[in-house]
């Protein structure tokens, strides 16, 4: 059976209707990418201390290795990803996978720092790219009173991934060293390729507006899935989209009055939570062997943050549902600040600290999550994944500046509670600005 649809009567089902099966395997595929995301790019945490070994690094060296990752996730979100609006999510997730697998393998055979560098910059691209074509294709596939849930549990992929480094790190490290954790990690993600390719479903909205080769076909093919009738034609566009896509002018319309005042409030907020989050993303287990402690607690303590990440992450995804996504940030920013001056100022204890870090991790990686789902509410559908790139990728200049700002300060004599403090100040800062946005 066919029905001549319009562009709003498909959207309309989207937002208000079932969840299907095909709903939750676009969810689940997102997180599973993800999750190898935070795998690949997490690793270097886990193996510092042996890579400075090798290569002779500084604090401040180490500190900038962690940041050219990090730099490559803001050059991918911010270059790579608005592709997606024109040639589609699907190719550049499978693109995007590809990088990041086959850069991660060839990192596990750097010898020279130089070369460790480019790889690590340009695994970043890839993953960086990545996350925001998921977390658009997640927002576009699920209902409307849902949507923040699903951006959700794709973004906590990334902190099981990092979750999971500790856990092979175990396995592989004493045994085979850090290169084999690269390789490890390169080749699961190359394997995914395959999967993306024959399991992963172009955006629906992206085949409506856009219109590219056999768009009917493909739309009518995801309909079946979604047990909504097919399309007899295309439905007409309206006139305003019938403009020539231009990454370009995406990009400006983010600058355009329309959009001014939210891009300039997201970019800020998204700086201040990347350089807290990498910040402890990066340092927690060279931080605590610093400390005194070996290497075994720094891989449970930066276990402990990551799982605090995926509980936080599904919590907000779930309170999003019943509050206001801007108060929640706002609320669990703070809080996540409060904790990390806790954490600073407390007896060396390390049940206590311990019990700290995964409540740290809780809250200051749920508030940074809800800015995903800001970003994705905030923007419509022809500029969403410009919009949330740049949000990703200009925020993510704080990811670059976090980690390497800590090297300075540790290679100046600054401990652990000194780093927790002044880290817990950018926390409070975007707290305050989410709650000026007033999204729900």
């Amino acid at each position: 059976m066919t029905e001549n649809k319009s562009i709003d009567d498909i959207n309309h089902f989207i937002d208000h209707g079932s969840i299907t099966s095909q709903q939750i395997l676009v969810v689940s595929l997102c997180f599973l990418f993800n999750m190898l995301d935070g795998f690949d790019i997490t690793a270097m945490a886990v193996v510092a201390s042996p890579v400075s070994v090798d290569l002779a690094l500084t604090p401040d060296l180490l500190g900038w290795i962690f940041s050219f990752a990090l730099a490559g996730m803001m050059v991918g979100a911010m270059a790579l990803a608005p592709v997606a609006d024109v040639i589609g999510r699907r190719a550049l997730i499978i693109i995007s996978l590809l990088i990041v697998g086959v850069s991660v393998v060839m990192t596990s055979k750097a010898e020279s720092l130089t070369l460790f560098m480019m790889l690590r910059f340009i695994s970043g691209m890839g993953a960086g790219a990545l996350l925001a074509s998921q977390a658009s294709l997640a927002a576009e596939y699920s209902p409307n009173k849902y949507r923040a849930l699903s951006v959700a549990i794709v973004t906590a992929g990334y902190p099981t991934g990092a979750m999971m480094t500790s856990v092979v790190a175990g396995y592989i490290l004493p045994e085979y060293g850090w290169r084999t954790m690269f390789l490890f990690g390169g080749v699961v993600t190359i394997s995914m390729v395959v999967v993306a390719w024959f399991m992963i479903p172009e955006s629906l909205k992206y085949l409506l507006e856009k219109r590219p080769a056999n768009a009917l076909t493909k739309i009518n093919s995801i309909l079946a899935k979604l047990k909504v009738p097919k399309l007899k034609e295309l439905p007409d566009l309206e006139v305003k989209k019938e403009k020539k896509v231009s990454i370009v002018g995406n990009m400006k319309m983010l600058l355009s009055p329309e959009f001014r005042r939210l891009s300039l409030m997201l970019w800020t907020s998204f700086f201040c939570a990347f350089g807290t989050l990498y910040f402890l993303m990066s340092w927690i287990p060279k931080l605590m062997e610093n400390a005194g402690y070996d290497m075994a607690v720094g891989r449970d303590a930066f276990l402990l943050f990551n799982l605090g990440g995926v509980i936080g992450i599904y919590l907000l995804g779930i309170l999003s549902v019943k509050w206001k996504l801007t108060n929640l940030i706002l609320n669990l920013s703070i809080v996540s600040a409060i904790s990390m001056i806790s954490f600073a100022l407390i007896p060396n204890q390390l049940n206590l600290l311990f019990i700290l870090i995964l409540i740290i991790g809780i809250l200051q990686q749920s508030a940074f999550t809800g800015l995903y789902g800001v970003a994705a509410k905030a923007y419509p559908t022809e500029i969403r994944s410009t919009g949330v790139g740049w949000a990703i990728g200009l925020g993510r200049s704080g990811a670059v500046v976090g980690p390497a700002v800590a090297g300075y300060l540790i290679l100046a004599g600054y401990d652990m509670s000194a780093n927790f403090i002044f880290f817990s100040i950018p926390m409070i800062i975007c707290g305050l600005i989410a709650y000026k946005l007033d999204i729900d």
